[in-house]
């Protein structure tokens, strides 16, 4: 292989296909308590340590599956979340293993795959003003994902997102906590800055995608993107105007609109249904760099929209 092409300059070039979920595929595997470190059933990001062959093998199918990009182990190893399972010292460490994993699975085949590095909320609201879920500190918030961003830097992570975010200042937070961590490191990565909408375009408290964007546009994040909560179609209007805005986008939906299966969210997007809408969006706003699959997606649905980005970068993207 020649020169290894940035994550920059490959999403600048053409449009990059991210992974589906993680979780789906973890359960799918039926993890007993056993499998989990210290038996802490649930703890999904802690099997990095405790069964890394899984996760390694969760990569693979994704990375033959077509995709372009596969996000790190690591949606819930902020401090905060981490601490919740005892964890919370070995921050840095987890977060590390999990970008090497998947480092090492990129780089197992002759093409360039991207290592995103996956910083998922704390579990407060900062913004609110909740007495449980509102009342942290805003520099415990900070330095916790700024341990995050540390780890998964020196794992090999060829970017950062911060996805799944419902609380606008929580994103900054985590913003800062991520310029903080590559200042501390010497080495930067692009950053990715996601929030999650609800179908009328909101965010959990009420902020609009146009006062989100507009928030963070100037905090040095190079995308900006929608992830989880609704399927591809009801993420249509936010797509719209922000394709209007100065940032290249990425678009991670469901696998469409969660519905309650006896107590079990089941999403019912087939994979070429999903692929169709995605496509779409990919043929008409030039400004969408950047799609996946979150909640409800697997292999099949990044293959399908394997074939969505092939054939609309055929006609002349």
């Amino acid at each position: 292989m020649g020169r290894r092409v940035t994550f920059l300059e490959a999403a600048r070039g053409r449009v990059l296909l991210f992974d589906g979920a993680m979780g789906t595929e973890i359960q799918a595997l039926d993890p007993g308590p056993e499998d989990f470190p210290d038996g802490k059933e649930g703890f999904n990001d802690g099997l990095v340590l405790s069964r890394p062959e899984w996760i390694s093998k969760i990569h693979r199918s994704y990375i033959e599956a077509g995709a372009d990009c596969i996000e790190t182990n690591s949606f819930g190893s902020n401090k905060i979340k981490l601490d919740e399972y005892g964890f919370g010292e070995r921050t840095v460490e987890i977060n590390e293993k999990a970008a090497s994993l998947a480092a090492a699975e990129a780089g197992r085949v002759e093409r360039d795959v991207y290592v995103v590095g996956s910083m998922g909320p704390t579990g407060y609201l900062p913004s609110s003003n909740d007495p449980d879920l509102g009342q942290i500190p805003l520099d415990t918030i900070q330095d916790a994902f700024a341990l995050q961003a540390e780890g998964l830097v020196r794992g090999g992570a060829d970017a950062l997102i911060i996805e799944t975010s419902q609380d606008i200042l929580e994103v900054k937070l985590a913003i800062e906590g991520a310029h903080a961590a590559m200042e501390k490191s010497g080495s930067s990565v692009p950053l990715i800055a996601n929030t999650t909408l609800d179908r009328y375009g909101k965010m959990l408290l009420g902020t609009t995608v146009q006062a989100a964007y507009t928030t963070v546009s100037d905090m040095g994040i190079d995308f900006f993107g929608l992830n989880c909560s609704t399927g591809p179609r009801e993420m249509a209007p936010s797509v719209r105007w922000l394709s209007g805005q100065g940032h290249g986008l990425l678009v991670v939906p469901n696998a469409g609109m969660p519905e309650n299966d006896g107590g079990r969210s089941v999403y019912g997007m087939t994979p070429d249904d999903m692929a169709g809408v995605l496509g779409g969006f990919i043929s008409e706003y030039p400004q969408v760099r950047m799609v996946g699959g979150c909640c409800g997606t697997t292999p099949a649905h990044i293959s399908a929209l394997r074939r969505a980005i092939d054939g609309a970068q055929a006609g002349g993207r």
